[in-house]
C-alpha cells in the first residue's frame, strides 16, 4: 500500500512538473504538439500508477524523454519560423474581406455550422458584422469586425484618457501579499493605516484588499460565525 502510495506521488510531481515545462496554457489553447505529449504522459503515468508489478522505471523514463523531446522541440520552433510552421502549423483566413472562402473551409474540414457556432460564441451572430476570422494555430477563432461594427473606444470620439497601471491585489485570506507590496511602493504601515478607516486592526481579519488603478482600495472583513449562545 505505501509502496503504490509513493508511487503515485512520484509520478504525479513528474507529470506537474512536465506540464509546467509546457507553459501556462489552458487545454483548449495548447499547440498540437502539446497536446498529444500532454494525452502521451498521462497515459504512461497511468500505466505504473495502477500496476504495481510494473518497473517505475517505465513510466518515468519515458516521460522524461517526452520532456526532453517536447523542450528541443519548443527551442527549434521558438529559433526557426520553418520548425515552427511544420510542427505547429500556421494561421489559416476563413472570412476575408467579409467574403467566406470556401476552398479553406474544406481544407480544414470546417463547415458553416462550426463557423457560425464560433462567431455566436465570440459575440457576432450577423456574419456580415465580420471583416476577417482567422483560425490559430491552436484551434481558435480570430475575429476582426467591420470598423463600423467594433466597440467604441475613447479614440474614436478623440477623448485622451489618464494613464492605468496595475491594480495589485495587496492581502489575499489574511496574508500580505509582499511582491504586489514592493511593486506598489507600499509598507505594511500603510496599508496598517488604511484599514482602520474599516474598523479593521489586524491584518489577519482582512479577507481581501485590493487597490485598482484609480488608487482606490476595497477591503473585505473576513466572514466570522456568530458564537453559538449558551442556552444553560
Amino acid at each position: 500500500m505505501l509502496i503504490a502510495f509513493v508511487r503515485t506521488i512520484i509520478l504525479y510531481i513528474l507529470v506537474v512538473a512536465a506540464l509546467r515545462l509546457m507553459g501556462k496554457r489552458q487545454i483548449g489553447q495548447l499547440q498540437p504538439s502539446e497536446l498529444v505529449v500532454a494525452m502521451m504522459i498521462s497515459e504512461l503515468a497511468s500505466i505504473p500508477m495502477e500496476n504495481v508489478g510494473t518497473p517505475l522505471a517505465n513510466g518515468v523514463i519515458p516521460i522524461l524523454t517526452l520532456i526532453i523531446a517536447e523542450a528541443a522541440f519548443s527551442f527549434f520552433t521558438l529559433k526557426s519560423r520553418k520548425v515552427r510552421k511544420i510542427i505547429s502549423g500556421s494561421p489559416t483566413v476563413l472570412i476575408a474581406k467579409g467574403k467566406v472562402l470556401e476552398k479553406e473551409m474544406e481544407r480544414l474540414r470546417f463547415n458553416i455550422d462550426d463557423l457560425m457556432e464560433e462567431l455566436r460564441t465570440n459575440g457576432y451572430s450577423n456574419l456580415m458584422d465580420v471583416e476577417y476570422a482567422i483560425i490559430e494555430t491552436n484551434g481558435m477563432l480570430s475575429i476582426i469586425p467591420k470598423s463600423n461594427k467594433r466597440p467604441l473606444t475613447p479614440s474614436d470620439l478623440s477623448l485622451s484618457t489618464e494613464y492605468e497601471g496595475l491594480p495589485f491585489l495587496l492581502i489575499a485570506d489574511g496574508v500580505i501579499n509582499q511582491m504586489a507590496m514592493e511593486s506598489a511602493n507600499l509598507t505594511q504601515d500603510w496599508i496598517l493605516e488604511k484599514l482602520k478607516a474599516f474598523e479593521i486592526t489586524d491584518i489577519k481579519d482582512v479577507f481581501i484588499a485590493y487597490l485598482d488603478t484609480a488608487g482606490n482600495l476595497f477591503v473585505q472583513k473576513k466572514y466570522k460565525k456568530p458564537k453559538k449562545k449558551n442556552t444553560k
